[in-house]
């Protein structure tokens, strides 16, 4: 299959790393040759204010290490550290697309505001569908911190 792009990025906290970021990892690999991916800093993540706490960023990225090393996409992955919702999204002239989930397509459209800003043209958006659990609700880091569902998305009994 031909890569449709030399540079995509895709960002995230990555926090219990499950199914649905699996996902969206892998479909950036699909389109592009080389994969930027930001991971929220732990800073940036208080910031975010998350209903649940999260992983400290040396454990995150050591999930995303062991996915691009079971994937041998050690060499085509680059993870860099997010300190803002923009990242190197927003001022790069290299990268050409981003991949999204549903969830955060509203992100990749105010990077695309900023890269207006700074003259540079608009990335392409590709949206991936939420990935869902059993229960036909999306997989997500708050479900499997309640302890409502696992990684794979298989409800659990409380």
């Amino acid at each position: 299959m031909k890569k449709r792009f030399n540079t995509v990025a895709v960002g995230g906290t990555f926090d219990e790393f499950h199914k649905g970021h699996r996902i969206l990892l892998e479909t950036a690999f699909k389109v592009g040759k080389k994969v930027i991916i930001g991971l929220v800093t732990d800073d940036f993540a208080q910031k975010m204010k998350k209903p649940h706490e999260i992983a400290p960023f040396a454990v995150r990225l050591e999930e995303l290490k062991a996915f691009l090393r079971r994937h041998n996409w050690r060499d085509q992955g680059e993870i860099v550290p997010l300190y803002d919702p923009y990242g190197p999204a927003a001022t790069s002239t290299s990268i050409e697309a981003i991949v999204v989930s549903q969830e955060t397509l509203p992100g990749a459209h105010r990077i695309n505001n900023e890269r207006k800003i700074n003259a540079l043209p608009a990335l392409e958006v590709i949206t991936i569908n939420m990935v869902l659990a059993e229960n036909r609700t999306p997989i997500s880091t708050t479900g499997i911190r309640r302890l409502e569902m696992d990684r794979e998305g298989h409800l659990l009994q409380r």
